[in-house]
């Protein structure tokens, strides 16, 4: 029974940060002309307007209960592979668009989840998450031997691995 009070009391605070998170962004297009909007931390840069999750749990929870697929993208500040995949994908407006129907996450740790690295703990490398849960092993990047990554050039190609990910979700549920 004591595990269960714990669970609830953790998705509280989820529940509890979100929405504090909405209306520090509902005041901020008010008074733009007061001060320059400070750039949002959590998106570590891949689209600043958007909202991204803070943890893994957290974006599973909102995955399932908005029924949204879920983006996540490891990366490191300090990889060139990175950098490079990040100025593309943050300047891409169909992308950042195309974004906003996800829960996002981006990484830069690994996380305890196997699922996440089925082919190797390497980045940048972008995985999809239907709200079932399962992570969609059918949505890939051009490489064999390393499945989830995209390069500067692959752009197009993860743009449409967005849609078909969002097109798969209405015909699976």
């Amino acid at each position: 029974a004591m595990e269960k009070g714990y669970v609830s009391v953790f998705l509280l605070l989820i529940v509890i940060s979100c929405a504090l998170a909405k209306d520090a962004g509902k005041k901020d297009s008010k008074d733009t002309t007061a001060k320059p909007k400070l750039p949002q931390t959590l998106s570590r840069g891949w689209g600043d307007q958007l909202i991204w999750t803070q943890t893994y749990e957290e974006a599973l929870f909102r995955a399932k209960h908005s029924q949204k697929p879920l983006m996540i993208i490891h990366h490191l500040e300090d990889c060139p592979h990175s950098q490079a995949l990040k100025k593309v994908f943050a300047e891409h407006k169909d992308i950042q668009k195309l974004a906003e129907k996800f829960i996002l996450l981006n990484l830069v740790y690994e996380t305890t989840d196997k699922n996440l690295a089925p082919d190797g703990q390497y980045v940048p490398r972008i995985m999809f998450i239907d709200p079932s849960l399962t992570v969609r092993a059918d949505i890939t990047g051009r490489y064999s031997n390393r499945l989830y990554a995209y390069e500067p050039s692959d752009i197009s190609l993860l743009h449409s691995n967005m849609q078909k990910a969002l097109k798969l979700l209405k015909t699976e549920l």
